[in-house]
């Protein structure tokens, strides 16, 4: 993060809360950008403003200006260090769900339930729900009054206004009308008929909306809190400490440029640097996506992060803290997420127009009942009734019940998906990108083939170089290692730096590694040995020599195979009406013969981190939707790029959190369901929220001219949620 001293005269990101809804994001947006040469983007989901200035405003004039707004703001040197945040849901959203959820069950029990309604019960209910609406649903009231102090509505104020509207007319019908006689019952009839009201109480309506909205609103906020995750992830890959040439172990932070330290096999490389002493193999799979292990010696460049394969190395630091190119990567990961189109949610769109004509409706209710000179009961009545029925309960339940049941169905297919914002675009996605090490390979090496000499048994070759390659800490060795499962007894192993391993095997001396290896003890590969060799290399698969008793015997070869069902999950990903397209750091070779065994004609490979998020931007650029598929850090800013992310679970925590959807089964398969499902789901949502709706706006007429008592609105929004509820356990049915 930059500091504030550097943000001045060019830009600052500003943390920003108290947003309930896409509309606050727009308000806060609108009210930046008034000020002169100011150039603001507020991004809903991940609750952070990005802010360009003039050298000469000061950065606490923004923070003052989102305060006017009726929001918080803070600057970066007020925030706390990504290392420090700590994923915890909001507590005294927690608490004020639990309240409305215990007290609100008993009121519309009462209420629903005649046998359940003994003498004073209505008094009851009102201490039930005095709480529930005060308290619990005290978010949607503030959000409503600053909402009305700015001259604006959203779906708060309607809650607010229902709500209240409802809780004050039962307190006015008890006090001073005749639901608080003794013995007052409160028949659940579906009938239209007019009424004054001064027996009607609606305190179940009052208690039941503003738990079940709170409900939605407390599960959506433990949603965002997750925004700083993959940032988190990202950095939480360094070393966490170091050993100095010198002896001394000090912490990572402390390390300057120039600095030389050590890193033992087995341990992550401190920082960006150049290796001054020692040869080994750095696995850089987690950065690059490259599956094959790099050989690095004096004079090799090795970045921070990666780990330090077999032997070991002496390193200069060349780059520190956010110059190195994990804090670069974590800074593209950042920008991904924040520059990602907002995702306007569609009740709050359809609530910009529908809440303001409601509550323009109900009092235009109110004033011509008064006008006609029907009395203030029969007017008040009807006023509630309109706002009753047009409360969104229902509206609130359309989304989270249809995220909840399809997450559920999802987790049970493998599939995670984070959040309802990301559905929206799984209808539109036409391409879908692919990473190639982890999500069509399988991510490891493995020995995939066996060229034998003249005469040779596979399986002598395999007993010695297997036994030979287990005394060695090499990736590739240990490929071969698992392959042979030899037991063969091992005498002077030694392994020759950059070369490969030699040492006797039961009185062979035996010899694995590059052909120069064997040269230089008189051992030329055989002709066909040798256009194996070579025909392997053209395939960009890893071929490694093998002889003993001074003949060369065979050539093992080594790859990242493809994974058994990643052909077939191309085949149903082309059924959706996706193209796929391989992405990777791996050299053109081999991606050409993987996306060929799998069915792939697209590919681009050979491309860096930053070059993946430029090849999805691209695509993007020329009008497509794309989705994109990785499982290594080095995918963790393309994947949040996306129009939609979808990790594999068996990759690292930054790719898992910078992903819309996760694939836990690491099955690429998988990956066509969860568009299925997220369709499926989007679809439900849609379906929730039309009938949501409808069942409001075809009673909306009724309430306005008086024949719908407000006890029928209660009952009718009821029936809108049952009918939500019902609508989206159909998707428990999803295969």
């Amino acid at each position: 993060m930059s500091s504030l001293t550097e943000d001045r005269g060019t830009a600052v990101e500003l943390s920003i809360g108290g947003m309930t809804c896409a509309s606050c994001a727009n308000r806060i947006e609108r009210k930046l950008n008034k000020l002169d040469g100011v150039t603001a983007t507020v991004n809903y989901a991940t609750e952070k403003a990005k802010v360009s200035f003039p050298a000469d405003l000061d950065p606490l004039l923004l923070v003052q200006e989102v305060e006017k707004a009726g929001y918080t703001a803070e600057l970066p040197r007020t925030r706390p260090e990504p290392d420090e945040e700590r994923e915890k849901p909001d507590n005294s959203l927690r608490d004020r769900l639990i309240v409305a959820v215990v007290l609100s069950v008993p009121v519309v029990a009462m209420a629903m339930i005649p046998a359940l309604q003994f003498r004073y019960w209505q008094w009851l209910s009102l201490a039930l729900a005095g709480p529930v609406v005060l308290y619990a649903g005290w978010p949607f009231h503030k959000a409503a009054w600053a909402n009305l102090r700015h001259g604006t509505a959203t779906m708060d104020t309607l809650i607010s206004m229902g709500t209240l509207a409802a809780f004050g007319w039962s307190l006015w019908a008890l006090f001073f009308g005749t639901a608080g006689m003794p013995g007052m019952t409160h028949p659940f009839e579906l009938t239209i008929q007019r009424s004054d009201g001064a027996g009607n109480i609606y305190l179940e309506a009052a208690a039941g909306v503003t738990a079940f909205i709170l409900a939605g609103r407390y599960f959506e906020t433990r949603s965002k809190r997750r925004a700083g995750a993959a940032l988190r992830a990202l950095m939480e890959l360094g070393a966490k400490d170091v050993e100095l040439a010198d002896g001394r172990r000090v912490p990572t932070g402390r390390l300057q440029a120039g600095d030389r330290f050590v890193v033992r096999p087995g341990e992550k490389i401190a920082t960006d640097g150049v290796v001054e002493e020692g040869a080994s193999a750095v696995d850089a799979s987690m950065l690059t996506g490259e599956s094959v292990p790099v050989e690095v010696g004096p004079g090799d460049a090795v970045t921070g992060a990666t780990v330090n394969a077999s032997g070991r190395l002496v390193v200069r630091a060349t780059r520190v803290g956010a110059d190195t190119q994990l804090a670069q990567m974590a800074k593209l990961v950042e920008e991904a997420q924040t520059g990602k189109a907002q995702v306007q949610r569609l009740a709050d769109r359809i609530s910009g127009v529908f809440v303001p004509i409601v509550i323009a409706l109900a009092v235009g209710t109110l004033g011509f009942w008064l006008g006609t000179g029907n009395g203030a009961g029969a007017a008040f009545t009807a006023a509630v009734a309109v706002l009753i029925i047009a409360c969104p309960c229902a509206l609130g339940l359309a989304t989270p019940t249809a995220l909840l049941v399809g997450t559920g169905r999802g987790a049970q297919l493998g599939i995670l998906i984070k959040g309802p914002e990301v559905l929206e675009s799984t209808r539109e996605v036409d391409t879908i990108v692919l990473d190639k090490t982890g999500t069509v390979t399988e991510g490891k090496m493995s020995l995939v083939g066996i060229h034998l000499a003249e005469g040779e048994s596979r399986e002598e070759v395999l007993r010695l170089a297997g036994a030979l390659e287990h005394a060695s800490e090499h990736p590739i060795a240990q490929a071969i290692a698992r392959e042979a499962r030899s037991d063969a007894t091992v005498e002077d192993f030694a392994n020759v730096e950059g070369l490969g391993v030699q040492g006797v095997v039961d009185g062979h001396a035996v010899l694995v590694g590059r052909p120069r290896l064997l040269e230089e003890w008189s051992q030329r590969l055989p002709a066909g040995l040798a256009r194996a060799l070579a025909d392997e290399q053209a395939k960009g698969h890893t071929a490694v020599a093998v002889g003993w008793d001074g003949e060369a015997r065979a050539v093992l070869v080594v790859a990242d195979v493809v994974k058994p069902t990643s052909k077939e999950a191309i085949e149903r990903l082309r059924a959706l009406g996706l193209t796929p397209v391989l992405l990777t750091g791996d050299n053109e070779a081999v991606a050409r013969t993987v996306a060929a065994k799998v069915g792939i004609d697209e590919v681009i490979a050979e491309v860096l981190p930053a070059d993946k998020v430029a090849v999805v931007k691209r695509l993007q650029g020329q009008g497509k939707v794309v989705a994109m598929v990785g499982d290594g850090v080095n995918d963790a800013a393309a994947l949040a790029q996306a129009d939609l992310g979808l990790a594999m679970g068996t990759g690292t925590d930054a790719a898992i959190q910078a992903s819309d959807l996760t694939l836990v089964r690491g099955d690429l398969r998988v990956a066509a369901d969860a568009l299925r499902l997220s369709r499926r789901t989007l679809a439900t949502i849609k379906g929730n929220l039309f009938w949501a709706f409808a069942y409001n706006v075809a009673a909306l007429p009724l309430a306005a001219m008086g024949l719908l008592n407000p006890m029928i609105a209660g009952a009718a929004m009821a029936f809108s949620s049952v009918f939500v509820v019902s609508n989206s356990l159909r998707l428990r049915a999803f295969k």
